[in-house]
């Protein structure tokens, strides 16, 4: 594997191993001693094809077990949503049940009885009319869900029109350009348009429901609200943007559904925020998706996704199945899928309840209320507002963050309902004087440095229009502690005092410039190249808006 032009690290490696003679290798034989050789178990196992031979189930562990140690520390990994711990007894509970198949439904009945139990409870949560017959599943994932929501939206689109005997080949769908990188690819994979509404740092970095109207025409399918930006946590307005369609509608005659991207917030506005309107409260939102891997508190590896009746979920997507020993039906784009996600989701709903999501919401905005005011009060000016005081003139609202800072040292005062609405993520960036004081200053050696102390916190830029802009990005999620919090913020400072020091500037500046992250050249096996997944000659080649890193 090279690791530049000159140098290729396999055939350094061979060359630096000791070679015994032949007569004195053969002669070992592990069985021979108590204790386990694990470099002579591992010996000529190849890194890039399929051993001839097997080795232990020991030997097998530790080598992968050791070079896992490699990975970050997923604790200490802020700059991921998805959840990384759980209880002890739900982990047994994933253990007991991790050979399941989900799909199988006739072999696995109480698991299935369990999932749909599942969507009750969801549908609840997320305020489904009484009088609705709720329909959904759990997926793979946001992503597996966000392109079932698009699809039944461009089926129910592509119905009506060939009904009305129109044009239907060319269907769009709109929605903001900080968007995560999943909506996207629904639209490129399913060939629907993409209508990015342009986003500005006036509008939080989010899409303004006003904005949005002009992308909207007779082709279009439906309009995507995301609810829990993956760039700052702002919740978008989904109930303007139904009250606007409903003008649009009223006007036009054009009658515009909307999906929910509630992957981040879907389960965590109904217990920090539960008389927001959101979800199918709302008179136009058809559909929802969010991630039970993110504040469902689960592990990777699950997501939901729900319609508010059935008849808005087109009949084409759903497939009748007879061979695994009854008549079941499937409306998911993966078959086969693990059936303990569902299961720790269940575990969590009946472990924590109501008030255990509250408190646990309530404890994440606290650390990054605490997070963003300490960043503030230094060099960095802080981008997402959930430490701000909701309403009030700018000098009532200096004057209310104070008490209610007071108040937070009492237990049980800190309601979320005082500050304006997000996810409890704090993106911060250097205040314009910093930047002027100091120009050879770059933001990125902020997340070099405080990975060489254990810490993930990405900088990335924003979306497009304000791509200029970078930010730094902390998610603060249920394992992030209050002394976690605070130790994070000792080392961004200490780093940030460095960087401005002139004693320790020129060594500062040399170690983050020097790291780029772990040098991995095995990451090359696998990886497309560039060069050969461009467009055909003569064709032009589809640009991309957003990106996947900041999540």
């Amino acid at each position: 594997m090279p690791l530049s032009r000159h140098i290729n690290a396999d055939e350094i490696i061979e060359k630096s191993k000791d070679h015994p003679h032949r007569k004195h290798s053969s002669s070992f034989n592990i069985s021979q001693h108590q204790s386990w050789f694990r470099d002579e178990e591992g010996a000529g196992v190849p890194k890039y094809t399929i051993p001839e031979s097997g080795i232990n189930s020991k030997a097998a562990y530790q080598l992968i077990h050791d070079e896992t140690l490699l990975d970050g520390n997923p604790t200490l990994n802020l700059a991921s949503f998805v959840h990384t711990w759980m209880p002890v007894e739900g982990e047994k509970l994933i253990m007991e049940n991790i050979n399941k198949n989900a799909v199988d439904l006739d072999e696995y009945p109480a698991t299935q009885i369990i999932h749909n139990r599942c969507i009750s409870m969801i549908a609840d949560l997320w305020k489904a009319p009484k009088d609705s017959k709720v329909i959904g599943t759990a997926t793979c994932g946001s992503s597996e869900a966000i392109m079932l929501g698009g699809l039944a939206m461009k089926k129910n689109w592509q119905e009506k029109r060939k009904a009305a005997g129109k044009d239907y080949f060319h269907p769009n769908i709109v929605f903001g350009a900080n968007a995560q990188v999943a909506l996207e690819k629904f639209a490129r994979y399913w060939d629907v348009e993409a209508r990015l509404v342009p986003v500005r740092a006036h509008t939080d970095f989010v899409m303004d429901p006003k904005d949005a109207l002009q992308f909207i025409d007779e082709d279009t399918i439906g309009v995507i609200v995301i609810f829990g930006s993956t760039y700052t946590g702002h919740f978008e307005d989904v109930k303007q943007m139904s009250d606007l369609l409903d003008d649009l509608h009223s006007r036009t005659g054009l009658d515009i559904p909307i999906h929910v991207d509630a992957a981040s917030g879907g389960f965590f506005a109904p217990f920090a925020y539960p008389n927001h309107q959101w979800a199918f409260d709302v008179p136009r939102v058809q559909s929802i998706n969010a991630s039970g891997h993110k504040f469902g508190l689960v592990y990777a590896g699950l997501g939901w996704v729900l319609w508010k009746d059935e008849n808005m979920l087109h009949k084409d997507l759903i497939f009748e199945l007879h061979y695994l020993g009854s008549t079941e039906y499937s409306f998911t784009l993966n078959f086969s899928k693990p059936a303990y996600p569902i299961l720790a989701q269940m575990f969590n709903f009946l472990n924590l309840g109501m008030d255990g999501y509250t408190r646990i919401s309530r404890k994440s905005l606290r650390n990054a209320r605490l997070l963003s005011r300490a960043l503030e009060h230094t060099y960095f000016h802080v981008l997402s507002h959930i430490h701000r005081p909701a309403n009030g003139s700018s000098l009532m609202e200096k004057v209310k963050e104070t008490v209610q800072q007071i108040e937070d040292q009492v237990e049980g005062s800190d309601d979320p309902t005082s500050y304006k609405m997000g996810l409890p993520v704090v993106s911060f960036r250097f205040k314009d004087e910093i930047k002027e004081q100091y120009p050879h200053l770059q933001q990125g050696w902020i997340q070099a440095m405080l990975r060489t102390k254990g810490w993930i916190v990405p900088n990335y830029n924003a979306p497009k229009n304000e791509e200029k802009t970078e930010l730094l990005r902390v998610v603060v999620r249920e394992s992030l502690s209050g002394d976690l919090v605070e130790r994070l913020i000792v080392d961004i400072l200490d780093i940030t005092d460095a960087l401005t020091s002139e004693t320790d500037t020129s060594i500062m500046m040399g170690s983050a410039t020097a790291y780029r992250g772990i040098h991995q050249p095995d990451k090359e096996h696998g990886r497309p190249d560039s060069g050969n997944f461009g467009a055909a000659k003569g064709v032009e080649k589809m640009g991309q808006s957003g990106w996947a890193k900041q999540c």
